[in-house]
């Protein structure tokens, strides 16, 4: 029989705080319009490439993967990743009229899933290098799949070759770039009241 002496001892999970939320909604305010702001980098690229132009997509891949690693790093909470996701999406979509259209909320939920299982895999615990690049290598290639399937890339010869730059895409500036981002945020404390600084300061 189990005593309240020897029963296990669980810590109950702080609710989500109200300053995380608008954290969370400001993330994908700010990163809606970076976003933005890349397709139009991404229409220069395409030109600048000529006939290899529908490769630049793959180049820049990764930046569209950002808000997702550095939600989840500051706030530290499941779902925080890809909430951020899913709202610069409806930034872009509703706000600034992507011409990519509402399917691209359904891409940010998928690549913002990837970027998160990383952080999941971890228990939201472990927050190095490592952990950022496969964040933006799974976020890059869970996307890439549905892509796919969308553009009709599979059985093209340059299939792989797409897949490896999203990958490598990812893992540089949706993974590596994220990580410098958030180390950088730290530094200036302006995160101090978040999971991050009382990690940080052991409070």
């Amino acid at each position: 029989m189990t005593t309240e002496h020897n029963a296990p001892v669980t810590r109950p999970r702080r609710a989500w705080a109200m300053k995380d939320l608008v954290l969370m909604v400001v993330l994908g305010v700010v990163f809606g319009f970076a976003y933005w702001a890349l397709v139009q980098a991404w229409n220069g690229l395409s030109i600048l490439m000529g006939p290899a132009g529908d490769l630049s997509q793959h180049v820049l891949f990764g930046g569209w993967l950002l808000v997702a690693p550095i939600a989840v790093a500051i706030i530290r909470r499941p779902l925080s990743g890809v909430i951020a996701e899913i709202l610069a999406s409806v930034v872009e979509v509703v706000f600034l009229g992507s011409p990519v259209g509402p399917t691209l909320i359904i891409a940010a939920a998928i690549q913002g899933a990837g970027s998160e299982v990383a952080f999941a895999l971890m228990r939201y615990k472990r927050f190095g290098w490592g952990v950022f690049a496969l964040s933006g290598l799974l976020g890059a290639s869970m996307v890439f799949f549905y892509s796919a399937f969308r553009f009709g890339w599979y059985g093209q010869d340059i299939f792989f070759l797409r897949l490896v730059m999203q990958a490598l895409s990812g893992i540089i500036l949706g993974g590596l770039l994220a990580k410098v981002i958030v180390d950088a945020l730290a530094r200036t404390g302006v995160v101090d009241n978040f999971a991050i600084g009382r990690e940080m300061t052991g409070r």
